[in-house]
């Protein structure tokens, strides 16, 4: 695996290194001292998957408040989604700023999202899936979250989300969560 830190601290992209030959490929996607030898010492305690059968749907901008902050590890293994992330650290040097990446079955990209950061992504095809690796159970009281399109975070967003949930579209503003 090949492990790129990013501008917001201890976020990382995480590409597969597959081994192709005659049969098509086989690579490691997690590997637990390959983790620790960059700095990322989580214990994955879930795994969840989200299915999202038209493009454009949106989910975001989510995270657990403590004591049920979650690490994560988030990979598309169907289709394609652009995925993003805020610091919401209030003593980071990269407070309230936003990295986003595309992540693909075809791109086999990984994005470890560490606690104190909020997450969403929309999907840029029909039927894109998602895995999470997770450390911290779900703890639906603990749920967070602000407006995907905050003007105060200025995300970025590749399309315009026609798929929003309720609950996604009734999230406060960053200012006032």
């Amino acid at each position: 695996m090949n492990f790129a830190p990013l501008e917001l601290a201890g976020a990382f992209i995480v590409d597969a290194d597959p081994r192709r030959d005659e049969r098509g490929l086989f690579a490691r996607t997690y590997c637990d001292e390959e983790f620790r030898a960059h700095g990322i010492d989580v214990p994955f305690r879930q795994c969840s998957v989200s299915y999202n059968a038209r493009r454009g749907t949106l989910r975001g901008m989510h995270y657990q408040a403590e004591p049920y902050a979650e690490d994560k590890l988030v990979r598309c293994t169907a289709g394609a989604v652009f995925d993003a992330i805020v610091d919401l650290r209030a003593h980071s040097a990269t407070h309230r700023r936003w990295f986003g990446a595309e992540l693909s079955a075809d791109n086999r990209r990984a994005l470890f999202v560490p606690r104190g950061f909020a997450h969403g992504f929309v999907s840029l095809s029909d039927g894109a899936e998602v895995l999470y690796m997770i450390s911290t159970p779900h703890a639906p009281d603990h749920g967070r979250g602000f407006r995907w399109n905050d003007p105060t975070v200025g995300i970025e967003w590749p399309l315009e989300p026609s798929v929003v949930s309720a609950r996604d579209a009734a999230l406060p503003w960053l200012a006032d969560r």
